[in-house]
């Protein structure tokens, strides 16, 4: 099974039938059947599925799902059993990924000017859209869920959860580097009454965070970080360092450090990855998230060593999976109410992304974690806040 895999990534040749039975032996390794009658089994709907998922990989595999080349009840469930039988590991590599791999290795994707290329494919996509699934507060990372919890008590939950971590008062000034729609801003501004500045490089984000922090003392600014001039309290990164890339991190580390007076505080909250890569999965890189890669713990301890002192790591990556299944739900019933009619290939390609988030999350395959972090170390140091 695992040659004929072999043989149809490197050079296209199987025909269908034979792609179907080689497909189909590998999804039985996670417990998934081809046109089975459960809810996380896959039904083909076009032959071309299956040499489009052999030559593309999981690229293939998301292009044929938004395609409606094949259709599966839960992908959520699919992608929980096909990643924890880490089948995404055993699948063989063609040139093309291996290509790919190799430029993200040798070159930096996360320049300046390539760094803009997220703002305008995903960031820029429209601000009503976002409104339609996000909470109140537009907070686009995980949750905090405590037993009852629904998304807008979750993110309020998480976004609290910062606050005291941070020790946030009202003489504090605060940066939040990657500020979204201003949530955060916003949120701390009225409960701790904070002076909040946040830098964006997406323009439709800057646009919205400056209206909805109106008459707050929040200043958004329209900053790439490695531009970054100024002294805070407080620092806070928050779901932005996944589109920083590996060969940034350690300039990243430099400016926080640079902003941060001596008794501030930092923290860094973002997406985990059990391994070291320098490249994210083809699908996501391609139609959601250009340039960007989840880093892992050895990668982000080399940038900031030297820098900072770490007071406190939390880990509590299972709660995207309630995050995402919570964003579908929220779009799925805003859907036919949105004001830009939508092709049915859009709502497939983030039903797509949502919950094969979601099922990664699950399995384990990606964390989230918080990172805290001193300048110069708290003497007797800090209780850790949960």
């Amino acid at each position: 099974m695992l040659q004929r895999l072999i043989m149809a990534r490197l050079f296209g040749s199987l025909s269908p039938r034979t792609a179907r039975a080689a497909l189909s032996d590998f999804f039985l390794l996670a417990d998934v059947r081809l046109d089975g009658n459960r809810p996380w089994d896959i039904r083909a709907k076009d032959e071309r599925f299956f040499t489009k998922v052999l030559r593309g990989g999981s690229l293939g595999l998301g292009e044929s799902y938004v395609e409606e080349l094949w259709d599966c009840d839960k992908l959520d469930e699919l992608f929980y059993k096909v990643l924890n039988a880490r089948l995404d590991t055993q699948f063989p590599k063609n040139l093309s990924e291996v290509a790919r791999a190799v430029r993200t290795w040798v070159w930096n994707p996360q320049t300046k000017r390539k760094s803009r290329y997220v703002a305008e494919q995903h960031y820029d996509f429209g601000n009503e859209f976002y409104e339609s699934f996000l909470d109140p507060y537009n907070q686009y990372t995980c949750g905090y869920f405590e037993e009852g919890d629904g998304l807008n008590e979750a993110q309020a939950r998480k976004m609290d959860l910062i606050c005291k971590k941070l020790r946030l008062s009202a003489k504090d000034r605060v940066l939040d580097i990657g500020c979204g729609w201003g949530g955060f801003a916003k949120f701390a501004a009225e409960r701790y009454g904070c002076h909040v500045t946040g830098i964006s490089i997406s323009d439709r984000q800057i646009e919205y965070a400056k209206e909805f922090c109106r008459n707050l003392p929040v200043e958004i600014r329209k900053c790439d970080y490695r531009n970054l001039e100024g002294s805070f309290d407080k620092v806070l990164i928050c779901g932005m360092i996944e589109h920083v890339g590996v060969k940034n991190y350690r300039t990243l580390m430099e400016v926080v450090h640079r902003s941060l007076r001596n008794d501030g505080l930092f923290l860094l909250h973002t997406i985990g990855n059990n391994r070291a890569y320098q490249y994210i999965d083809p699908w996501i890189a391609k139609y959601i998230f250009p340039n960007s890669m989840i880093p892992a713990l050895s990668q982000l301890s080399k940038a900031f060593e030297g820098f900072f002192v770490l007071e406190d790591l939390h880990a509590f990556g299972h709660h995207y999976d309630k995050t995402l299944a919570s964003w579908d739900k929220n779009l799925e019933s805003s859907w036919t109410k949105l004001s830009v009619p939508y092709p049915s290939s859009v709502r497939r390609m983030w039903k797509y992304y949502f919950l094969s988030c979601a099922g990664a999350f699950r399995a384990r395959a990606l964390q989230v974690w918080q990172f805290l972090f001193s300048r110069e170390g708290i003497m007797d140091g800090l209780a850790a806040v949960r």
